[in-house]
Formats: C-alpha cells, structure tokens, sequence
C-alpha cells in the first residue's frame, strides 16, 4: 500500500533522517517549502534513500496550472501562504495518486521507532477503548503520562466549563479508524495563553510527556477532541473533509488542525466512521519562539472556536459521503455564522473559510 508523508517545512528535516531505515518501498515524502535551493540540498542529504518530492511556490504553481488550466489560480488560491495549513497541497498529491494512507509529520517532531508501522496499526486495529464525555469533550491530555499534577489542556480545546468537565464513560468497543493522532514525547501540544501560564516566554514551559497511558483511544460518537496534524495519519478517502482551513489571514493562525478536526469528527460520527488517537508517540523538539506573537493570532481562533464547534455540532446531515456531508456542512455554517458569532470582522473571516471549503470539493471532484 503506498503512503506518502506530508511535511510543511522552512528547516532541515533531520527529524526524517530515521525513514532512511525503514526500507517502506511504498512510502514517499511530500515536502511542501519556499523553494530554497541550499536547504533542498541539505534535505537530499537528510532523505537519501527515500522517494521525496519538492513542492514550492513555482512547483506548486505549475502543478496547479497543469491540472485547472485558465482556472488554476482560483483553485491554488485554497492554499494559504507561509504557514502550516499549507500541507493541505501535500493532501491534494496525496488524494490525486490515490495512496492509501496520508501521515502528517512536523519538521520539529522527530521519529520514533516503529512511528509509521504503529499509525498503520492503530488505524487498522479493531482493538483500543472507546470514551464518551458528557461535556462533549475529551482532553487528549489525560491520556498522557505528564510531569504535573494539574489538569491542563491542548491547543485548540474550548475554555468553556462544560467542554472541560472531565465526566467521561469508557467502554472496550475499538474498532478500525479513518484517523488516527499521535500524541508526544517532550513537549506537548500547547496553546500560548496556557504556555505563558506555566513561564513558556519562548514557546516552550516545563511541562513533559513521558509515555502514554492506552495505546489507542476511539473518540466515541458525539465527542469531539482537538486534532493536532503534527503527527496524523489518515485513509485517503477522507481528504476531501479534511482541508486544513486557510490561516494567517486577518490575523488569526493556529486553528486550521484544530477546526478540521472538528469538522472531520461530525461527518465521520454521521457516516458511521470511527477516529483515533494515541500511539505513535512522536519526539516534539520544539524550537524557541515567541509565545507572545503566538497569542497575537492565537485570540481570534479562541474566540471564534467557543461558537465554532457548537455550530458544527448542531449541523444536521443527510449526504452518504465525506465530500457531500462537507459540501452540507460549509452550508450550515454559511446560514449560521451570523447568529452564533457576533465580531464582523470573525464572520468575514468565517465566511472566507466555507467558501474556500466549496473550491476545495471541487478541486478535488476535478482531479478524480
């Protein structure tokens, strides 16, 4: 079964060095980057014997003009600029060459042993227990063995007394996965307000993951948990409600993960399908960075995601496939937007997202 991993990187991926070993004739690299002659030299070096492909500005202009013709810049507009959710170009190679698994992997989350086959696994298993929580969140946290005795929370995780009730009933179900989240050694997945909290000026705090506590964890139906991407794996056939939603726009960042998880949670739950988290635990080495500038774009995603999952909840869906329920979903949150979210300036940015959601469908409709 072919698979292809995407990364969306401006670094050298030293962290891809171990996929060298693995000797997975059918794996690929999909780097998504800014074209930088010398760094691309480097990562050469770093994936010698790995099948790996190049996607930069021009790359990704002309793979676009080559599929869309005269049309190509209102599908390449579906692609932000200079930030994370650029992966989703990585998805559409993926979805076009009709592999059968995606793994998203950060450049600063480093290779374990066994990291591929073990996401293979969880998604394949029928093992693992099943949670429900009462306040319609899980915290991916608790699965964690962390260095603290207080609760904390991941990025992307509603503030609301409810989504934080930790009221959760489990059962032994399992089942197999359409994706399935790696969690982390080192540093967690953390947001900036909760960062700054625990003294995490650059980024980084004294929180640690050393383990976890199951190895795989089906997120019951009705239950939504925050989807990190930095280091996912999903069937292919969920590419088309799974775009990662266009950021660094009107200020806001950080959320493209968090809200496509949400989305791709509903649909799943309404198609019958199960999602997953938990092994492979991926090393997070992350770098230093400026944990007040992270809060600058983080706010407007907080605010808006307080509505956001609420109204993404409430979608009622009818269609029998990821691409139609997604198309079903853009259109409720279009009618709804405006009662839930109150900032003019967070509705135009929300608006933004479902019509990108639309040309993402038909993007892909063109390609297959």
């Amino acid at each position: 079964m072919l698979s292809h991993v995407v990364t969306a990187s401006i670094n050298e991926l030293q962290n891809l060095k171990p996929l060298n070993s693995t000797q997975q004739e059918n794996l690929k690299v999909l780097i998504i980057d800014e074209g930088n002659a010398k760094l691309r030299m480097k990562n050469n070096e770093h994936l010698e014997d790995i099948p790996h492909e190049y996607f930069g500005p021009r790359e990704r202009r002309e793979w676009f003009k080559s599929r869309f013709g005269s049309a190509y810049r209102r599908y390449e507009g579906v692609i932000p600029e200079r930030c994370h959710a650029e992966t989703s170009f990585g998805f559409l190679v993926a979805c076009e060459e009709n592999v059968g698994i995606v793994l998203e992997l950060d450049d600063d989350v480093h290779i374990t042993k066994g990291l591929v086959k073990k996401h293979v696994e969880n998604l394949t298993c029928k093992e693992g227990a099943t949670v429900q929580a009462k306040g319609k969140w899980y915290n991916t946290m608790e699965n964690l063995v962390l260095n603290i005795n207080s609760t904390i929370y991941p990025r992307g995780h509603p503030y609301s007394s409810e989504a934080r009730r930790a009221d959760y009933s489990w059962s032994e179900r399992g089942g197999e996965c359409v994706l399935n989240m790696g969690l982390w050694l080192r540093n967690p997945d953390l947001d900036a307000l909760t960062l700054l909290y625990h003294g995490g000026l650059d980024g980084r705090c004294d929180i640690k993951s050393s383990g976890y506590k199951r190895e795989k964890v089906v997120v019951g139906e009705g239950t939504y948990f925050a989807v990190c991407s930095m280091n996912t794996s999903f069937e292919t056939h969920v590419i088309p409600a799974f775009y990662q939603l266009f950021m660094n726009v009107h200020g806001i960042d950080r959320f493209d993960d968090i809200w496509s998880g949400i989305f791709l949670k509903r649909i799943a739950d309404h198609l019958g399908e199960r999602i997953c988290m938990g092994v492979p635990l991926g090393s997070h080495v992350k770098r230093r960075r400026d944990a007040f500038k992270d809060l600058r774009k983080e706010m407007g995603g907080i605010m808006i995601n307080e509505s956001l999952w609420r109204l993404v909840d409430e979608a009622e869906l009818s269609s029998k496939s990821f691409a139609d329920c997604y198309l079903e979903l853009s259109d409720h949150l279009s009618a709804s937007l405006s009662e839930q979210i109150k900032e003019p300036m967070y509705v135009k940015f929300m608006r933004l997202q479902t019509q990108k959601m639309r040309t993402w469908i038909k993007a892909i409709d063109k390609l297959s």
